[in-house]
């Protein structure tokens, strides 16, 4: 029996499964997923995530122990500057196992092991919707939403009446301000007409009169002559 064997031997030797291991967590920074084993992929989840928690806090100690597990500065940089700032708000579960299937030949069970704070499928930053309780009404109750909503209907019908009333009425009120206006303005100007006409007139009159007194001067002054 296995009383108090917690570690997955995974067929390997301690040190070939210390390197492995580094390995896998390398590729998991790098990369954010990585297809292996369910058995692996439970192994690199008890190693990966308390190197991530470590990466929380950036410190020179943190860097030198999370550098001795994985043995690549590449992995060890983006760990602690893009992993770290997306995973500050979670307290742990930074992985998360999907099995796939099986493999094909010795029809091993496959997963994928993938950090969550990367996964865009699944992370969206919509707002939690607020669920809504159906509560049971009386018909009473029911009855007198419905009398309320058809009178407050009535209301704005009535309302909406008046106010086409009051607009039909002031626009008839303006429009015969307009022709009263209109009115008042022709019949002034009908005066004035007539007064250049009779001013025309009579300057008509007065040069017709000084070319009849012309000619009868010019008659008497030929009678004169001829005298």
């Amino acid at each position: 029996m296995r009383h108090g064997k917690k570690i997955a031997h995974l067929g390997r030797t301690s040190s070939h499964r210390k390197a492995m291991m580094a390995n896998m967590a390398s590729s998991l920074i790098e990369h954010k997923r990585i297809n292996t084993t369910v058995a692996k992929a439970k192994a690199l989840k008890k190693f990966v995530e308390p190197l991530i928690t470590k990466a929380k806090s950036d410190t020179t100690h943190n860097r030198r122990v999370v550098f001795s597990a994985l043995r690549n500065k590449y992995a060890v940089s983006e760990l602690f500057r893009d992993i770290a700032d997306r995973v500050a708000d979670r307290p742990g579960g930074y992985t998360r196992i999907i099995k796939v299937g099986s493999r094909m030949g010795d029809n091993a069970s496959m997963a994928m092991i993938e950090l969550v704070d990367f996964n865009v499928t699944y992370v969206t930053n919509k707002p939690a919707k607020k669920r809504s309780r159906r509560r049971l009404v009386s018909k009473k109750k029911a009855d007198a939403a419905t009398v309320a909503i058809a009178a407050e209907a009535n209301e704005e019908l009535d309302e909406d009446f008046v106010d086409n009333e009051l607009t039909k009425e002031v626009n008839e009120e303006t429009s015969t301000t307009d022709a009263a206006a209109k009115k008042s303005e022709k019949v002034e100007e009908a005066p004035v007409e007539e007064v250049k006409s009779e001013k025309e007139e009579g300057a008509a009159e007065d040069s017709s009169t000084s070319a009849d007194q012309t000619e009868q001067n010019d008659e008497e002054s030929k009678e004169n002559a001829a005298e």
